[in-house]
C-alpha cells in the first residue's frame, strides 16, 4: 500500500469511527448497528467491515482513542521533574477526573469503557498495563530518591492499586454517578494521603 492509499484508508477509518461515536451518543450502546454507522457515512456495511472486522472492534477503537489521550496526560505527569510523591498524587487525581468527566459529559460513551473492562477487552487490558507501568516508574523513582521507603515495588504497586480501587474502577464510578464530583475528590484526597504516608514509611 502506497502512502496515498494508506492516508485514504486511515481517513476512511476515522470517518467510520466518528460516525460510530455519533451513533452511540444518539442511541446508546445496545442500539448501535454497523448498518446504521455505514448509513451515516454513506457506504455499505461491508465497507465498514473492511476497516473494522466486527462491531466490537469498532467499539474498541472508540475506547482506545479516548484512553490514549488520557495515557498521554499520565505520561506527561510521570515525565515531569516534580517529586515522586507529587507525581503519584497528580496521576491518581488525573485518572479520577478523566473518568468522571467522561461519565458526566458522555454517559453513553462511558458505557463502552465499562463494557471493555467488564469483558477484559484489549483496550482495557492495555490501559491497565499502562497505568501499572507508569505508577511503577514513579514508585521506583520515589524509592531511589528517598521519598518512599525501600522495599518490594510489586507489593507497593499492588497496595496502591488496591487502596484506590474504589475511586478508579469504572463500575464503582458508574454506581457513584449521583455523588458530586467534589465529594469524590475529597474522599480520594484522604485515601491518597494515607497511601502516600504508608509508602513513605513502609518496609
Amino acid at each position: 500500500m502506497n502512502k496515498v492509499d494508506a492516508q485514504t484508508t486511515e481517513a476512511t477509518a476515522q470517518r467510520i469511527l466518528s460516525a460510530a461515536i455519533e451513533e452511540v451518543r444518539a442511541y446508546g450502546l445496545s442500539r448501535v448497528t454497523v448498518v446504521a454507522v455505514a448509513r451515516r457515512v454513506s457506504m455499505t456495511h461491508a465497507n465498514v467491515y473492511r476497516h473494522y472486522e466486527t462491531k466490537e472492534a469498532l467499539f474498541d477503537a472508540i475506547t482506545s482513542q479516548w484512553l490514549k489521550s488520557i495515557e498521554a496526560r499520565l505520561s506527561e505527569i510521570a515525565d515531569a521533574p516534580d517529586p515522586a510523591r507529587d507525581k503519584l498524587e497528580g496521576m491518581i487525581f488525573a485518572l479520577l477526573r478523566a473518568y468522571r468527566d467522561r461519565l458526566d459529559d458522555e454517559p453513553r460513551l462511558f458505557e463502552l469503557f465499562v463494557e471493555a473492562f467488564e469483558e477484559s477487552r484489549p483496550p482495557a487490558r492495555q490501559h491497565r498495563a499502562k497505568i501499572r507501568t507508569l505508577i511503577d516508574r514513579i514508585l521506583e523513582e520515589g524509592q531511589s530518591g528517598g521519598a518512599f521507603a525501600a522495599g518490594s515495588r510489586e507489593k507497593a504497586l499492588t497496595f496502591v492499586l488496591d487502596a484506590l480501587y474504589r475511586f478508579l474502577n469504572p463500575f464503582t464510578l458508574l454506581h457513584d454517578a449521583e455523588t458530586p464530583k467534589r465529594s469524590l475528590e475529597l474522599r480520594l484526597g484522604a485515601v491518597t494521603s494515607a497511601v502516600l504516608d504508608h509508602l513513605a514509611r513502609s518496609k
